[in-house]
């Protein structure tokens, strides 16, 4: 059976092809580093990841790019805030951080929660400041092709105009005739109000760091230019995947679309969009107070029941979070490691196959859930198979089940080193990460008396820092027999 895959462009399952036989281009969006990660990003990590293994299992070399928004309107915003007289200053927050400081922090968080779910870094993962020379020119290509404008008020700005793309909306299948205005802050140069920015001409107050020469005056990019410069420099101005979480259909994928296929890149062949978490069947919502954190998750269950849970749902489907899920997930695998304990795995010459059943599942539109079902039911017959004594049919499903966690991305989920793995260490991991986090911020604003009462109070707790020039790190201190 061929990889089938649904397609939101043409709200379709497809059958998937590379356009380069034997190679699959894979660009989805990664993070806007304002913040720390919230859930929905790690839930869409863990889908594009399982796709990528996918892909790879079955013979393709994939070229994957995920990008790192490091310039954006929140990012400066956050970054204004913190030299207000009356800002409060946090360990996520601190006073006084220049934008590029705020950004490159959170990206390194983005980071840490990626490794500790088994997600495997990308081939190329470019910044958006690294790639203006690319953006200018694809603007440019715009202008001269009759669907972009600099804006008449000097103001700078360039827009995307709308109304000269009879295909806007397309993604979406929606009229322009029925979209709300874009949210530009400086709407006055526009032609439409449905027009959306693509080059911001540098205002005032901002910061001098965050603005580039152009064509057009100083300024700096439109957050829907930057994936489009990057997504095409490395993958081609044609490519095979797009994908990103649904909340990012519309507007940004819209736009990536609209401008992309208007300088005339054929642009991406496949949508691919990953579904959001809830809590409780109701949207997270901070106000609500119904939130919970990639932190929060790993300080309750180890990473492996993590990464287990966010990748359980078909990855278009609405993942539902609730009190117990991650003790669900926790149970689920324990049955699945008392098996490979009690068994020795058996594998041919070249390794041991995947299950028919299971590779049907994740051709038919990464199907994890049924996937999932061949996995146990595998576990199942193993353990059928070790009470009457066929220890070689438990050695082939032992192997039959390493592959699939392999492919699931299970296999290379690190277990917290403390305490010997469990929820108990990824607690007293999240615990000591914190602290380490608030000494290194005392430590730059040259609070060493508060540094120091950080590091007294770790050792007290039998936790051993290190400080090395990476940063520090820690162990927990060996008791003696």
């Amino acid at each position: 059976m061929a990889l089938r895959l649904y397609d939101t462009k043409t709200a379709e399952i497809r059958d998937f092809e590379p356009l380069d036989p034997g190679r699959v281009s894979l660009y989805y969006c990664g993070a806007t580093v304002q913040g720390r990660p919230h859930v929905g990003h790690v839930r869409s990590a863990v889908a594009f990841d399982v796709l990528i293994r996918w892909l790879e299992a079955t013979g393709l070399e994939v070229l994957s790019v995920r990008n790192v928004t490091d310039i954006d309107d929140k990012i400066l915003e956050k970054s204004a805030a913190s030299y207000a007289e009356d800002f409060q200053p946090s360990e996520d927050y601190p006073a006084a951080e220049p934008w590029f400081a705020l950004a490159y922090r959170f990206e390194q968080a983005f980071h840490a929660a990626y490794d500790a779910l088994g997600v495997r870094r990308p081939r190329c993962e470019p910044r958006a400041t690294g790639h203006i020379t690319e953006m200018h020119a694809l603007v440019q290509r715009m202008i001269d092709a009759g669907h972009a404008y600099p804006a008449e008020d000097g103001s700078g700005d360039v827009y995307f105009d709308v109304r000269s793309w009879p295909a806007y909306g397309e993604l979406t299948r929606q009229s322009a005739d029925d979209m709300q205005d874009a949210p530009d802050a400086d709407p006055r140069g526009k032609r439409d109000p449905r027009d959306f920015a693509l080059w911001k001409g540098r205002k005032e107050g901002d910061p001098e760091t965050a603005a580039w020469d152009s064509p057009w005056g100083r300024g700096r990019p439109g957050w829907h230019l930057e994936c489009s410069a990057m997504s095409t420099k490395y993958l081609g101005r044609t490519f095979d995947i797009h994908g990103g979480g649904l909340d990012l259909r519309f507007p940004h994928h819209e736009n990536e679309l609209a401008q992309s296929a208007a300088a005339g890149d054929g642009f991406a062949r496949f949508w691919l969009h990953n579904g959001m978490v809830t809590y409780e069947g109701q949207k997270m919502s901070k106000s609500v107070g119904n939130t919970i954190s990639p932190e929060e998750m790993l300080a309750m269950a180890r990473p492996k029941a993590v990464r287990y849970f966010l990748g359980q749902a078909h990855y278009r489907s609405q993942l539902d979070y609730r009190p117990g899920s991650l003790q669900e997930a926790e149970a689920a695998l324990e049955r699945v490691e008392n098996f490979l304990a009690r068994a020795v795995p058996v594998s041919d010459a070249g390794g041991s196959r995947l299950p028919e059943e299971f590779a049907a599942a994740m051709n038919d539109d990464l199907n994890v859930p049924a996937a999932l079902g061949v996995l146990h039911e595998t576990v199942r017959a193993g353990n059928t198979a070790l009470a009457e004594g066929e220890h070689e049919a438990a050695g082939q499903r032992a192997g039959e089940v390493h592959r699939m966690l392999g492919v699931l991305g299970l296999n290379d989920v690190p277990e917290p080193e403390a305490a010997g793995g469990g929820p108990e260490a990824g607690a007293l991991s999240q615990l000591v990460e914190s602290r380490l986090t608030a000494r290194a911020e005392a430590k730059r604003t040259k609070d060493f008396a508060r540094a120091d009462a950080i590091r007294d109070q770790l050792t007290a707790a039998g936790v051993v820092v290190e400080d090395t020039p990476d940063g520090a790190s820690w162990t927990l201190k060996k008791v003696e027999a």
